[in-house]
């Protein structure tokens, strides 16, 4: 655990750009530098997902003694190994895929959540920003159908330090089931150019507030993964108007639910517009914005092109979502 700290302080002075998948691999082979009791492994994408360490030996047939499986195409038979794995006393699991083939798993997942085994499912590729893949690898449902299942926690960290954070609080878990959520595009590092505490683990309240203008806020933001920097710049836009804006970053809803109703009610009852952003459609939400809150999301299959270009075409981009709050607040304009 302490490595992982340590880690998440460097990040205070990394400013790159960077994919969650690849953050979510350096902090992967922190964690197993120094621990054998985690075995790894993927469905035939270990490269994609970030799963494989420096210091993995593959399992094969003829040596045992490795500690990661090359699963080959078989997402659901991957899980189910996993689940036995950690029924282990000593040994936990984690392994990855595509978001999109989540649904090859599903069943596997529903039982780890049903017999409370702590796996660690690593989804990556996680939105339409896969781009040139095209609707088959692009998850739109996927999100909200995994928070559906109980005692499944589902993270979509937004940058580096979240991934560490994510990171930290799976690998305690004792009895409940996790899932991490991914991009494969490169991502801004938002935490450490916010005047916010990161020695506390912010994850761990499952919604924190980011950032909010001076001004009075008229407006709450709601976002997750790659969609909270575009909340950021949306809320930075509508300041240039005198409209004051909170952003709040929900890296895992399930967590959220799970605090006092005093903050909950500190992040939800006041008498702001609420408006949730997120590369996915709006089920899970609607206790975020309530009946006259305004989603921006993808409602249907996605498209082949540029991860940009994709992002326009689904109106998920800050001029256009500036535009429509603006019409929004007034609509006679």
């Amino acid at each position: 655990m302490s490595d992982i700290k340590k880690f998440k302080k460097e990040l205070d002075t990394f400013h790159n750009s960077e994919a969650t998948r690849k953050s979510s691999n350096k902090i992967i082979n922190v964690i197993c530098a120094k621990s054998d009791n985690y075995i790894g492994g993927s469905a035939d994408l270990s490269g994609s997902n970030g799963t494989k360490c420096n210091n993995h030996k593959i399992i094969s047939k003829e040596d045992f003694t490795g500690n990661y499986i090359h699963y080959g195409v078989r997402e659901h038979a991957m899980v189910a190994i996993m689940n036995g794995i950690n029924i282990h006393d000593k040994f936990k699991s984690f392994g990855g895929t595509f978001l999109v083939f989540s649904d090859y798993l599903r069943p596997s997942i529903r039982l780890a959540s049903l017999m409370k085994l702590p796996i660690i499912l690593v989804f990556t590729h996680d939105s339409i920003g896969v781009g040139e893949d095209g609707p088959t690898h692009q998850p739109v449902e996927h999100l909200s159908s995994l928070r559906a299942i109980p005692n499944l926690n589902v993270f979509r960290p937004a940058d580096a330090i979240e991934t560490s954070e994510c990171w930290e609080l799976m690998i305690k878990q004792t009895d409940t089931t996790s899932a991490i959520c991914l991009s494969r595009q490169n991502l801004p590092q938002l935490r450490n150019k916010i005047n916010i505490n990161n020695v506390k683990n912010l994850v761990g309240f499952g919604a924190y507030i980011l950032y909010q203008s001076r001004e009075a806020n008229s407006i709450s933001i709601f976002a997750s993964g790659s969609e909270l920097s575009i909340a950021m710049d949306v809320a930075k836009n509508l300041e240039k108007k005198q409209i004051g804006c909170k952003v709040i970053s929900v890296p895992c809803q399930e967590i959220f639910w799970e605090q006092s109703l005093e903050y909950q009610m500190a992040i939800l009852c006041n008498n702001t517009l609420k408006i949730a952003i997120e590369a996915g459609n709006d089920q899970s939400w609607s206790k975020f914005i309530g009946p006259h809150g305004a989603f921006f999301g993808v409602e249907n299959f996605g498209k082949s092109g540029k991860n940009s270009d994709v992002y326009s075409h689904f109106g998920l981009t800050v001029e256009k979502i500036t535009k429509k709050i603006l019409k929004i607040i007034n609509p006679a304009n």
